[in-house]
C-alpha cells in the first residue's frame, strides 16, 4: 500500500523457492537487496579514460523475527546435506513490488545461495531476530 505516493515496505512480497520447495519465512521485518559490479578504468593512448562496468550478480538480505523453526530446521537439512555429501541446489527469489501507481512489477533473482547469518540472541522480554543474506547470478524483471 503506497503511502503519499511512496513506496513502503508493505509494497513488497517475497517468495522464496529452494531446490527442496518454498521456504516460508515467519515473519520478514525488513529486505534489502544491491547489484554487485566491478568497474575497471582503461586509458587510451589518447590521454582519456573510459569506464567499463562488469555485472557480478545480486546480493541482499532479510531480517526475520523468529516465530518457528523454520529458518533453523532449513539450515540444519542444508548443514545435514553437505556432510552428507548432498549437492546443495540453487533456489529463486521472486520480489513482488505494489507500484504507487496500482501497477505489479515483479524480479526474479536466479541461481540463489541462502546463507543463515544470524540465528538470533534469546534475552528476556525480546523477539528473537535472525538475519539471513543471499548472493544472486541475477535479478530479471518477469513482470
Amino acid at each position: 500500500m503506497p503511502i503519499n505516493n511512496f513506496s513502503s515496505g508493505r509494497d513488497v512480497t517475497l517468495t522464496i523457492v529452494t531446490a527442496s520447495g518454498p521456504l516460508n519465512l515467519s515473519l520478514i521485518t525488513g529486505f534489502h537487496s544491491r547489484p554487485d559490479t566491478a568497474e575497471t578504468k582503461v586509458k587510451g593512448l589518447d590521454g582519456i579514460t573510459r569506464h567499463v562496468r562488469f555485472f557480478d550478480g545480486w546480493a541482499g538480505g532479510f531480517d526475520v523475527e523468529r516465530q518457528d523453526s523454520t529458518v533453523d530446521d532449513y539450515f540444519s537439512q542444508i548443514e545435514a546435506n553437505y556432510y552428507a555429501g548432498i549437492n546443495e541446489q540453487p533456489g529463486t527469489i521472486t520480489e513482488t513490488i505494489t507500484e504507487t501507481n496500482g501497477a505489479v512489477t515483479q524480479y526474479r533473482y536466479l541461481n540463489v545461495l541462502l546463507k543463515y547469518d544470524d540465528a538470533g540472541t534469546w534475552m528476556g522480554d525480546q523477539t528473537v531476530k535472525q538475519k539471513l543474506s543471499f548472493v544472486a547470478a541475477q535479478r530479471q524483471k518477469i513482470a
